[in-house]
């Protein structure tokens, strides 16, 4: 398994962030598009939105913490094929940098 790059940044965290509510905006367009295929997608776009909504709001406000357990998205997340999910690898690596922290210059 390769090795997930976490940002060295609270910004480029941020944009992270952004970025992956960008892409749950559009699997949601999608699912609208194409209901019948995309119908497994509709149990997790509205957990997920709103797990990424709460992790952005406390980035926001500044009362946001690296550290702990895995963002409650995980397990839901883990369990859905790449072709609902093409963006799973983002939602690892802010889990990742949630864990971990942001990446420091020394670490590979």
């Amino acid at each position: 398994m390769s090795v997930i790059k976490r940002p060295a940044t609270l910004e480029a965290f941020r944009d992270l962030v952004t970025q992956a509510l960008f892409e749950v905006e559009e699997l949601r367009l999608s699912i609208e598009y194409d209901e019948e295929f995309m119908e497994e997608a509709l149990g997790f776009v509205e957990p997920l939105e709103k797990a990424l909504r709460e992790l952005q709001d406390d980035l926001n406000s500044g009362n946001y913490q690296f550290g702990g357990e895995a963002l409650s998205y995980m397990p839901m997340i883990e369990r859905q094929p790449n072709v609902l999910l093409p963006f799973k690898t983002l939602l690892r690596q802010i889990n990742d940098t949630h864990i971990k922290g942001l990446q420091k210059d020394e670490e590979d």
